[in-house]
C-alpha cells in the first residue's frame, strides 16, 4: 500500500532535487577552456546512491530516472542507458535497504563499489558493442576511482549537513508507518 509523504520527506527530496540541479548546472557551464588530465567524480550518481542507501523513500524511481535521463540529454550520452542502469543498481540498493540499516560502512561501500564498477563496465561494453564513440578508458576508470573513493566523504556531508542518515532497525516515520 502506498503511504504519503511527510513533509520531512519532500524537504528532503527537494534538498536532492536542488542538489542534483546544482551539480549539472556546474558541470555544463565552461570555466576554463583548456582540457583537463582527469575526470572528476561523478557526484550526482554518488549523491544518489548515498540518498538510496541510507533513506530510500526520499527518492522515488521515477526521480531518479527523470533526472538521470535528463542528465543524459543535457551532457550528450546515448539516452537512456546511463539512466538505465542507474535506476537497476538504485533499486538493487533498494531492494537491499534492510541490511544496509545494520552493515558497517566498510561493507556498505563495497557494496556500492561492487554496483558503480558493474554498471561503468556495462555503460562501456554497451558503448562498445553498438560501436558509440567512447572516452578514453583511462579517464573512465579515473572517474570511476573517484567516484568511489568520494562515497565516504558524501555520507559524512549527506549525515551532518542534510540529516540523510540509516533508519534504524523499527523506525517508524511521522505518521506512524514504517520506514
Amino acid at each position: 500500500m502506498a503511504e504519503r509523504a511527510d513533509a520531512r520527506t519532500w524537504m528532503n527530496r527537494g534538498i536532492f532535487m536542488l542538489l542534483a540541479f546544482m551539480i549539472i548546472v556546474a558541470q555544463l557551464v565552461p570555466l576554463d577552456m583548456r582540457p583537463i588530465g582527469w575526470a572528476p567524480p561523478d557526484l550526482l550518481l554518488v549523491i544518489t546512491l548515498v540518498w538510496v542507501a541510507r533513506k530510500p523513500h526520499y527518492l522515488p524511481v521515477f526521480v531518479i530516472g527523470f533526472l538521470f535521463l535528463a542528465a543524459d540529454f543535457l551532457f550528450q550520452r546515448p539516452p537512456g542507458l546511463w539512466a538505465a542502469l542507474v535506476v537497476i543498481l538504485t533499486e538493487t540498493i533498494r531492494r537491499q535497504n534492510r541490511e544496509f540499516r545494520q552493515m558497517p560502512i566498510m561493507v556498505e561501500w563495497g557494496t556500492i563499489t561492487f554496483g558503480v564498477i558493474a554498471i561503468t563496465l556495462v555503460n562501456r561494453l554497451a558503448l562498445f558493442v553498438t560501436m558509440v564513440p567512447q572516452a578514453p578508458l583511462g579517464m573512465t576508470l579515473i572517474q570511476m576511482i573517484g567516484t568511489i573513493l568520494i562515497y565516504p566523504l558524501v555520507v559524512v556531508i549527506a549525515h551532518f549537513i542534510f540529516g540523510v542518515s540509516r533508519a534504524a532497525p523499527g523506525e517508524i516515520g511521522s505518521r506512524g508507518q514504517r520506514i
